[in-house]
């Protein structure tokens, strides 16, 4: 198993946009990831963050180089399409998680 976070940082002002954004094509389009085994779409809550609202979407991969192979490629294309249509009013971060032990 091999595990990717992606962290979405959206300014106040586009909450709306964003989240509407959130509903009706980034999970339509991580519903089609073919190599994605299972996912995680959240809203993350957080008593630090005042000057907008992080989301994060929670990747499983069955294997590292499936999880390499989407980042290289499909993860590229999603940044590509945030940043097309946000700007800088969106940031996305990733985190590489490589678990240790599981019981999922």
């Amino acid at each position: 198993m091999s595990v990717l976070s992606i962290t979405f940082h959206c300014t106040k002002n586009n909450l709306e946009k964003w989240e509407n954004y959130m509903d009706e094509t980034l999970v339509l389009m991580t519903e089609n990831l073919m190599d994605v085994s299972k996912y995680i779409l959240s809203e993350v809550h957080s008593d630090y963050i005042e000057d907008g609202k992080n989301y994060n979407l929670l990747l499983i991969f069955d294997n590292d180089d499936l999880r390499s192979d989407f980042i290289k490629s499909e993860l590229v294309n999603i940044a590509e399409i945030v940043e097309k249509k946000f700007g800088d009013e969106v940031i996305i971060f990733n985190t590489f998680l490589n678990p240790k032990k599981s019981r999922m």
